[in-house]
């Protein structure tokens, strides 16, 4: 049994169960215990980049437009912030991982390289629920060793990645500063359907941001070509899969303002790395005032619109900016 069928035979075991993910539930009436909120400010953190994917720099707090539930509100704290960054290492301990043979974990020196001597890193392996292996640390020396000597298993073990993303929340909650989950991940979720659902309430009212690394991009198979001349081929039960965990990353990713990668080959995940150092340190930070004090799920939005310059020329088209962002916040009680 080859590779390519050795992970289709285990996401036909698994995949059923990530179609929950699809029909993402609504949360209970009552929110998790660990959601925190603060009574008095709402903090979001933006990532602006332009279309090279290069952070944005020299925005000015009237450059922003946020609106709390398609409200504006007024932004009552502004910066554009450089600080050491927090990066949790979230890694999948399946078959995915084991069949790469490690070089999405070679790679992964470009993003201890692309980090400053003052950003932290720590190490967590997931299967049926994480497990911790390094606490976090700005010895990259450290994290680099610590990576080598990780472990993946071949069996057909549980891949709770939703259960598992909750439990680094919690973790997580006792971490000062600015907090990045970088994901490298499969897609494949075997949690139970209500906490599929649970996650990403959690993930959008969060202020740690996801940043998904797919780990299948190499162990695809090109489509059969069609029989007839300009019918595309029906896509295979293990392409809509695959597509399905891809689907996953995006919307867990997406949910917390950050971004998912699809990588190919060990140099895809150099590249990926490299950006994922450079967004996991920039973002301006915005805060305001919840307008209301209802307990209730509010929709974060955030709008660009850059003052005129006055060096442009006439009739210079506006630059076409990314905003990644958190989407929602729980308000305090009345």
């Amino acid at each position: 049994m080859n590779r390519f069928q050795y992970l289709t035979l285990f996401l036909l075991c698994s995949l059923p169960r990530i179609s929950f993910a699809q029909d993402q539930p609504q949360p209970s009436a009552q929110q998790p215990e660990s959601i925190r909120v603060s009574v008095d400010r709402v903090n979001v953190g933006v990532v602006v980049t332009d279309a090279q994917g290069h952070f944005v720099e020299g925005l000015q707090r009237e450059d922003f437009q946020l609106l709390d539930n398609g409200s504006e509100q007024p932004i009552t704290g502004f910066s554009a912030i450089e600080e050491p960054a927090q990066v949790l290492l979230l890694i999948e301990a399946g078959p995915a991982v084991y069949l790469l043979e490690s070089g999405h974990i070679r790679a992964a020196h470009a993003l201890l390289d692309g980090l400053s001597s003052g950003d932290r890193v720590a190490v967590v392996k997931y299967d049926q629920r994480p497990q911790a292996i390094l606490d976090f640390t700005p010895d990259k020396g450290t994290v680099s060793a610590a990576l080598e000597e990780l472990r993946f298993n071949l069996g057909f073990g549980s891949l709770n990645l939703s259960s598992s993303l909750a439990t680094v929340l919690d973790w997580l909650s006792q971490v000062q500063g600015k907090k990045t989950i970088v994901l490298l991940s499969s897609g494949v979720d075997t949690s139970p359907a209500n906490e599929v659902g649970v996650i990403f309430q959690r993930l959008k009212t969060s202020e740690v941001r996801v940043l998904a690394i797919s780990l299948t991009g190499g162990l695809r198979t090109p489509e059969p070509p069609s029989g007839k001349k300009g019918v595309p081929p029906k896509p295979s039960a293990t392409t809509q899969q695959f597509d399905q965990a891809d689907q996953f990353l995006k919307q867990l990713a997406e949910s917390t303002g950050g971004r998912a990668y699809f990588p190919k080959s060990t140099k895809d995940f150099s590249a990926v790395y490299a950006q994922i150092s450079q967004l996991v340190r920039h973002e301006y930070s915005l805060a305001f005032a919840p307008p209301n004090h209802d307990r209730a799920i509010h929709s974060i939005d955030v709008h660009i619109s850059p003052q005129p310059n006055s060096n442009s020329a006439p009739n210079t088209p506006a630059p076409t900016y990314r905003i990644d962002h958190r989407q929602a916040y729980v308000a305090p009680a009345p």
